[in-house]
């Protein structure tokens, strides 16, 4: 008698969104990414993350919010 073993989901840090992007690190922190799919750690009261507390997001999120953010130089003050 076997024991069915769950694949655990995989998520993207911010790092990794970077990587998949193909984007430089840190350049991510000039954009409002979408909600993350999972919080690993702790949350403030009041809704804010501490440092430490690890964001994570499916690729099928990254590409949703990558395939709808605005491009580079785009004006977003023109509608």
């Amino acid at each position: 008698m076997g024991t069915m073993t769950r694949q655990p989901r995989h998520y993207l840090n911010r790092a990794q969104v970077e990587e998949y992007l193909g984007l430089a690190p840190g350049s991510l922190s000039k954009y409002k990414l979408p909600d993350p799919d999972v919080i690993v750690g702790p949350v403030n009261d009041d809704g804010t993350i501490p440092r430490g507390t690890v964001r994570g997001w499916t690729r099928e999120t990254i590409d949703r919010w990558n395939a709808t953010r605005p491009g580079r130089g785009a004006r977003t003050d023109l509608h």
